[in-house]
């Protein structure tokens, strides 16, 4: 049975583990064919800028447009 699960992701994306959580959550959800939703809201939305420069850590753009084709749905 496919379930419907939100994420709610509200602070900058390289400053806490928030961020990292959040993706990795949402893949295994996508993974078990769940229906995924974030909702980005105050620093959340700068997960979703383009051309990010993070390095050695997780490039949130990337893993958020990764996930994106997979199925999340995206709320800013």
């Amino acid at each position: 049975m496919s379930k419907t699960v939100t994420f709610y992701l509200s602070t900058s994306p390289y400053s806490y583990e928030n961020t990292l959580t959040t993706v990795r959550l949402a893949d295994a959800a996508l993974n078990k064919r769940h229906a995924v939703n974030l909702i980005a809201s105050a620093d959340g939305i700068y997960c979703f800028l383009k051309g990010q420069k993070a390095k050695g850590i997780t490039n949130a753009e990337e893993e958020f447009s990764r996930l994106m084709l997979k199925g999340l749905k995206v709320y800013l």
